[in-house]
């Protein structure tokens, strides 16, 4: 089977630099509209046997837009486990202010995720966040054990980031190496082994957004 997971469109909240973590929920700028059409035109054609999406409504808006501009009538059903990571006190705080109050901590979270320890306020951890998204995925592959079944997964760019690099094996000290994901990009996995290995079929794909993709666009 294979797993689609979207980024959802950018909000209000990443032009302007803020956490935006699993409590948040700000809403999608009026160009995300726009990149929704085109990835639903660029999915247009592929069966999907259900959508799931992460309940924040950035996720879910986008899940749905995405599911009716394609105009298919597939369930989109809503998960907790798709959260973004809960960043506690760092919740609507600008990017500028987080570093200088925890300097170690951001940087970790950003680069060197084995040594991320957000206790000092009140976060959520790696080692949690992937759990969590593994034993979903694990219900997903068993719940469509078909070769051709595909599911697609609207959710946020951090777990999204750490759930699938895991998936495909990933250290937590690597799963950042290869950079973040932008709004509304697609990555694709393939597993022929019911969910015990995972291959990359397509890794941050953006090519039917059709403008040039900057360091901005993965915040």
């Amino acid at each position: 089977m294979q797993l689609y997971f979207v980024r959802h469109g950018k909000t209000k909240w990443n032009l302007e630099g803020r956490y935006q973590g699993g409590s948040g929920n700000s809403p999608l700028l009026p160009e995300s509209y726009e990149d929704i059409k085109k990835l639903a035109e660029y999915l247009k054609g592929t069966k999907f046997r259900a959508f799931y999406s992460s309940p924040l409504q950035r996720a879910l808006t986008t899940a749905v837009m995405l599911r009716n501009d394609m105009g298919i009538t597939v369930p989109v059903i809503v998960d907790d486990r798709l959260k973004e990571f809960n960043l506690g006190d760092l919740e609507g705080m600008k990017f500028v202010d987080a570093e200088s109050k925890y300097p170690d901590q951001i940087k970790a979270f950003r680069y060197f995720p084995d040594r991320y320890d957000p206790s000092t306020f009140h976060g959520e951890n790696f080692d949690h966040m992937i759990e969590r998204g593994k034993k979903l995925i694990a219900d997903i592959v068993k719940r469509y054990p078909n070769k051709d079944d595909k599911v697609l997964l609207v959710s946020h760019g951090a777990a999204l980031c750490a759930l699938i690099r895991t998936l495909e094996g990933y250290d937590i000290a690597d799963i950042r190496k290869r950079g973040g994901l932008t709004n509304t990009s697609l990555t694709i996995l393939d597993t022929e082994d019911h969910g015990k290995t995972f291959d990359e079929v397509a890794w941050n794909e953006t090519s039917y957004l059709d403008r040039k993709i900057t360091s901005r666009d993965t915040i």
